[in-house]
């Protein structure tokens, strides 16, 4: 379990045992961290204005108002806005299930009239989009292909309309101008390859993993922009 998702899972499990407290040690056996771990995060979900408090002596521990929610880590109004559009952008692609749960996720710990004013905000910003990313949807296997990390095999139909076999170890995936694209070593080219996702004629998951290999950028034809990775954003 990430940090994230344990704030998120310390603030349930205060509730949960509301009114009763809960002691750091119990807390860091549930989800298998050190007490110094748990009173760190709790000590940061303090300062992040959560009513959480400590009830001193031997059977004490810490404790919550149960009505309390963790919102969407104190983003501002404008972060929670980029938020709401960096996933609508993704939800007509193979990232759009989960893009969609994580939206409602995302509105639903917000409170009520700050979820409303980025709703109303959220629906005067459009995308413009080719016409055939609707009548060609991406198989959701692309996505889970690279979370799960297996080999993949596709019935693919290349641009000429010839449909041939191919399997494939996925390496990353590329958005552009509304589609998506699989990069992945073709084991029937010997070689990488950039698969579209709305020319996968059939994509299924086979239960061998792949062996390692790095994606260098000089791997890529990309005849037009510059390729940023996302990671990038977060380093």
């Amino acid at each position: 379990m990430n940090r994230t998702d344990r704030l998120y899972a310390l603030v349930e499990e205060l509730r949960a045992a509301a009114p009763r407290s809960r002691s750091a040690r119990s807390l860091a056996e549930r989800f298998a961290v050190s007490v110094r771990t748990v009173e760190r995060d709790l000590s940061a979900l303090q300062q992040a204005g959560l009513p959480i408090w400590a009830q001193p002596g031997r059977t004490g521990g810490y404790t919550i108002d149960p009505a309390a929610t963790l919102g969407p880590m104190g983003f501002t109004a404008d972060e929670a806005l980029a938020v709401m559009i960096g996933l609508g952008s993704l939800t007509r692609g193979p990232f759009g299930a989960a893009a969609g749960t994580a939206l409602r996720k995302v509105l639903a710990v917000m409170p009520d009239e700050d979820a409303r004013r980025a709703t109303a905000l959220a629906a005067r910003i459009h995308l413009l989009e080719p016409d055939e990313v609707d009548a060609a949807p991406v198989p959701p296997a692309l996505a889970e292909s690279l979370r799960a990390d297996r080999v993949m095999v596709l019935q693919y139909r290349d641009k000429n309309g010839a449909v041939t076999r191919r399997e494939v170890e996925p390496l990353g995936t590329i958005g552009k101008d509304g589609a998506w694209y699989l990069i992945a070593w073709c084991r029937l080219r010997d070689g990488v390859r950039a698969f579209r996702g709305d020319r996968m004629v059939s994509a299924e998951l086979t239960d061998e993993r792949p062996p390692r290999r790095a994606l260098r950028r000089e791997d890529l034809d990309i005849p037009f922009g510059t390729l940023r990775s996302i990671g990038d954003e977060l380093g």
